[in-house]
């Protein structure tokens, strides 16, 4: 039966925060946006097919440990320093599970944008948690972040099958990115691209202009790793473009 990914984000969250600390995975440089510096933090509301970071999310509370916001900026700034880069991202999870770990979210920006005033910082979010909570977009910094919205389908049904959870909350995702809109925050969204035809995909953007959504949008490439392609298979998922694999994850 499909989930409620609200009350999954609130058991995640349980899971993954301790106070104001947050459990991660890694802290890396990665070659995506030309450079970035990556904290892969653990814990999602979601369970998507193609997710790479797929089992670590399952089991969160079995993998990495607990770091401060003030030890994640550390972490961060000593590997932009090595890399000469200003551009920050937290990935592999949900950031925003709940008021915890917005509020951990939030201290980790403050510090880096201390350590690095040219710090421009990615949040990458499948946005339920933020269309959820509306004031969560009111509370987020406006200076030096950049949102991702990764939509998990083109619409109820699509979302349902991508990531088990109920349809309905598809809606949140666009509430958020148009909410993020509103508070003047700069904001895109994505989409895995290569499970969708270019009809899908049209619909879609359809979809967003209608919502008055002006951002643009983004189509992802599939990490093809084999348990990933078991997933999608499981699920009958097709994958409807074939485009290069990039393995830097």
């Amino acid at each position: 039966m499909p989930y409620d990914p609200i009350l999954r984000a609130a058991k995640v969250e349980s899971i993954v925060m301790s106070g104001n600390k947050r459990r991660y995975h890694r802290f890396r440089a990665a070659p995506y946006y030309g450079g970035i510096v990556t904290a892969d933090a653990l814990g999602c509301n979601l369970l998507c097919a193609y997710c790479w970071n797929y089992f670590r999310n399952l089991h969160p509370n079995q993998r990495g440990k607990l770091y401060s916001p003030k030890e994640v900026a550390e972490n961060l700034i000593h590997i932009a320093k090595k890399k000469g880069f200003h551009l920050y991202r937290i990935t592999g999870s949900e950031p925003i599970l709940g008021e915890a770990s917005l509020n951990h979210f939030i201290d980790v920006h403050r510090l880096v944008m201390t350590g690095d005033p040219e710090c421009r910082f990615v949040l990458e979010t499948n946005g339920l948690m933020l269309g959820w909570h509306p004031n969560f977009c009111e509370r987020l910094p406006k200076e030096g972040l950049m949102v991702r919205v990764a939509l998990k389908g083109i619409d109820e049904k699509s979302f349902e099958k991508i990531t088990d959870a109920k349809g309905e909350f598809f809606k949140y995702q666009l509430a958020a990115i148009e909410m993020l809109q509103r508070c003047g925050i700069d904001v895109w969204c994505a989409l895995m691209g290569d499970l969708f035809d270019d009809s899908e995909i049209s619909s879609l953007k359809e979809l967003l202009k209608k919502e008055g959504i002006t951002s643009d949008l983004e189509l992802e490439y599939l990490e093809k790793y084999p348990y990933v392609i078991e997933m999608l298979s499981k699920k009958k998922i097709l994958i409807k473009r074939d485009r290069p694999y990039n393995y830097e994850k």
